[in-house]
């Protein structure tokens, strides 16, 4: 029993040593980044760009717009990189950088096609009654991109991601008390329009 618990205690501690050594690491990087080495921002890039593009197709529910937003969380982050200051992994710092610009992209997206959208015949404007699709029902990637940015950020971030209200708070910049009430809406919303 003794040497299961000696190898058991002994992993931990070399866990406990790894993981210290990565956080080292990575603030060696941060630190040669924020003075202009484009190396070291390269690999902080390669390290987290996989998790990036992840929660930006979450977010977007669009393969090429994820990996456009990617791209340009990782340009607000080399630009932004003098006010990381180390109190959390840098990938915990891009989390919120991540959410922001892929809820400003939406924003404007929806901006600009309000404004393009032109035609000549009032008639195509109106809804013709559709009768539900079986398969409506089971998409719920299609729901979630149907859902408004703030409620599809906080059920994203909540739901998907394991954040906590208090954690979605602090990233979005809002009450915990308005993440829930986000979180309810989006539960609702989809709810009706995957018909259950």
């Amino acid at each position: 029993m003794e040497g299961l618990a000696g190898a058991v205690l002994g992993g931990t501690l070399t866990h406990m040593r790894d993981n210290e050594d990565r956080r080292a690491a990575e603030r060696r990087l941060v630190q040669d980044a924020q003075n202009g080495d484009l190396l070291a921002f390269e690999r902080l890039y390669r390290e987290n760009e996989r998790k990036v593009f992840a929660l930006c197709l979450r977010l977007s529910s669009d393969a090429a717009l994820a990996e456009e937003l990617t791209q340009e969380v990782f340009v607000r982050a080399w630009r932004k990189l003098g006010s990381f200051r180390g109190e959390s992994a840098f990938s915990s710092w891009l989390y919120p950088l991540t959410v922001n610009v892929a809820l400003s992209e939406r924003r404007s997206r929806r901006r600009r096609d309000a404004r393009i959208f032109a035609t000549d015949d009032p008639a195509s404007l109106e809804r013709a009654p559709s009768a539900p699709r079986p398969e409506a029902g089971f998409d719920l990637q299609k729901a979630m991109a149907a859902l408004p940015p703030g409620a599809r950020a906080v059920f994203v971030l909540h739901d998907v991601e394991g954040r906590t209200h208090e954690e979605i708070a602090a990233m979005l910049d809002l009450a915990p008390g308005t993440s829930k009430a986000q979180l309810f809406r989006a539960r609702r919303l989809l709810r009706e329009a995957l018909g259950s």
